[in-house]
């Protein structure tokens, strides 16, 4: 277990984390829509929520021995993946905590917001304090500058709604622009397999921002983004070959939240339009196998003591 010690705690292990809470969270809407048996879903969110915890305080333990390991950690992509999953994680947390706990939940709603809100200057900082090939427009920039748009589906059912439209108006557009970005590189230069599975990424604001308006009640534009998150992930789909070139690597967590959030839209979806289900209950189905097989396999490495040294995190 050498791999648990917090002295190069990676901060990678928080994508596969968020995934599976991600999953707990599509199994609870399966349980509205469908009327399938509550203990799925809060049971893969109870063990998650465990996991997430234990990720935290390791993490903030490893701060705690070197405060520089945080800024070092946000220079490298893995590291800077895994910081603002680790924030979203906070987020699917609350939204977890909602129909138990709704104080608890406002608060770490609030907090989870604030350390989106400062790791999001820190990367700005290392980002134009950096050479200018490091500004170059990646997907992990969704994670980082997007992140936020999970906060609505926390904020509207505790009551919340300004916050939840105020949060959608600003990180839609941000998330537009990001993609048009990311879609003229793809036009115009092929990533190194490695950096692939960070493309899957693309589909997770896309099936948030529907959620959130769905939250809201705006249903129609809901199922806009339901439409285009499902063009999207035909077209991931399409190219899951390609994606995988380089074999299975830390970066797969990446295959994990955004699969899941996604199965929640259809989810979500299904329960406006029942005809969704032939689609909705496929998905669900491949994001139970497929987001624990990927994060079992990613925590064996930082259990082994290997993903710190794949993912090259800092040492305390």
């Amino acid at each position: 277990m050498a791999g648990l010690r917090t002295a190069q705690m990676p901060p990678a292990v928080f994508a596969p984390i968020l995934g599976l809470l991600g999953l707990g969270l599509a199994w609870r809407r399966a349980s509205a829509v469908w009327g399938v048996p509550d203990a799925m879903g809060e049971l893969i969110l109870g063990a998650s929520a465990g996991l997430w915890l234990f990720a935290a305080v390791s993490y903030g333990l490893k701060v705690w021995q070197r405060p520089g390991v945080l800024a070092e950690d946000a220079a490298a992509l893995p590291g800077r993946a895994g910081l603002a999953a680790a924030g979203l994680g906070g987020l699917a947390l609350a939204l977890g905590l909602v129909p138990y706990a709704p104080v608890l939940a406002r608060g770490l709603l609030l907090l989870t917001l604030a350390w989106q809100a400062g790791f999001a200057v820190l990367v700005l900082r290392l980002i134009f304090g950096g050479p200018p090939e490091g500004r170059r427009v990646t997907p992990v920039w969704l994670l980082t500058f997007v992140g936020f748009i999970l906060g609505p589906l926390v904020a509207a059912p505790l009551g919340w709604s300004g916050l939840a439209v105020l949060l959608l108006a600003l990180m839609l557009p941000v998330a537009a622009a990001i993609h048009l970005v990311s879609l003229r590189q793809l036009w115009q230069e092929t990533p190194i397999p490695p950096l692939r599975p960070l493309l899957v990424i693309h589909l997770a604001p896309i099936s948030l921002g529907g959620l959130g308006l769905g939250a809201l009640g705006i249903d129609w534009a809901a199922a806009l983004l339901a439409l285009l998150a499902s063009g999207l992930a035909l077209a991931l789909l399409a190219s899951l070959r390609w994606i995988t070139a380089a074999g299975f690597t830390p970066f797969w967590g990446a295959f994990t939240f955004p699969v899941a959030a996604y199965a929640n839209l259809l989810g979500l979806m299904a329960g406006l339009y029942p005809w969704v289900q032939v689609a909705a209950l496929p998905v669900l189905a491949l994001a139970t196998v497929a987001v624990p097989w990927i994060a079992i396999r990613i925590l064996r490495l930082w259990a082994g003591g290997r993903l710190g040294e794949m993912t090259g995190a800092a040492r305390a």
